[in-house]
């Protein structure tokens, strides 16, 4: 049964052989095309595909397609290596069927744009920071489509899987379990064996020269509020951001990070981010 919300143009189109890799389109009613397009990103704990306002895209122009990958619990189950590994490439293999299909859809396959809350902020990163994915020999066609996004949306993040450096930036907060296959305790205690996996799935280790600029929003400021919860604001903290922004400026990645009382430096939030970077001509 759809969950209550908007109702798509194309809904629940496969982009894969699993039923977890869904996509929903939401076309802007008018206009010429070919339309600028978000991708948004779920859940990634359970199945899950949502979009945020389309008030703030689809009258401006800009598509919107909310993404559903393969869980974490899948990739527990079918013991990936590691489970978040699923995610991750479902993000990427998102992107990738979108550009293939753009032309169908009056979609502008050069101006796309990932983005996502909380949980869908990750798969969102990890598409922006990593190099290119595309596999040009593949016998898949989908697989032979570029990755390259226009820029990066996060909002409440929570963008890194390697404990020790959730701890530098975010003191007594546990989270990630189970992306790397273990208990967020075990991987803290087996953080130098799992070093070789976290620099290969976690975004802020793929930083690079050529990364998407990303804009990242917290709805909290650098003390928890007294209505929030101890875990809820670690989790949603802006120090993830700031510690972010600062990897991201030392490879010369532009980052932008916005929360109460901290200034905003060219977008007021990271709305106005998205729909500025699309539309802005394709390089």
């Amino acid at each position: 049964m759809r969950r209550p919300g908007p109702v798509p143009t194309h809904a629940d189109v496969s982009y894969g052989p699993s039923p977890h890799q869904l996509v929903d389109l939401h076309l802007p009613p008018k206009g010429a095309g070919p339309f600028p397009v978000l991708i948004w990103y779920g859940g990634i704990w359970q199945p899950s595909k949502h979009v945020p306002d389309l008030n703030r895209f689809l009258p401006v122009g800009i598509a919107v397609i909310g993404v559903e990958t393969r869980p974490l619990t899948d990739g527990v189950q079918e013991k990936a290596d590691p489970p978040a590994s699923y995610v991750m490439n479902d993000a990427c293999r998102a992107v990738q069927f979108v550009r293939l299909n753009a032309a169908k859809w009056n979609l502008d396959w050069e101006r796309i744009a990932v983005a996502g809350g909380s949980q869908g902020t990750l798969p969102a990163l990890y598409v922006g920071c990593a190099s290119e994915r595309a596999k040009p020999a593949s016998a898949d066609p989908v697989e032979r489509v570029s990755t390259k996004v226009t820029c990066v949306g996060a909002f409440r993040s929570q963008p890194s899987i390697d404990p020790k450096r959730m701890q530098e930036w975010v003191p007594g907060v546990e989270g990630g379990a189970p992306a790397l296959g273990c208990s967020f305790a075990e991987s803290l205690k087996r953080r130098d064996q799992l070093l070789p996996t976290i620099q290969k799935w976690s975004p802020e280790s793929l930083l690079h020269k050529g990364a998407a600029p990303l804009c990242f929003e917290n709805t909290w400021g650098l003390t928890q509020p007294e209505n929030v919860t101890e875990m809820d604001y670690k989790v949603h903290s802006p120090a993830w951001a700031l510690g972010f922004q600062k990897l991201a400026q030392q490879a010369g990645v532009v980052c932008h990070v916005k929360f109460p009382d901290h200034p905003a430096d060219r977008y007021n939030d990271i709305w106005e981010f998205l729909v500025q970077e699309l539309q802005s001509p394709a390089p």
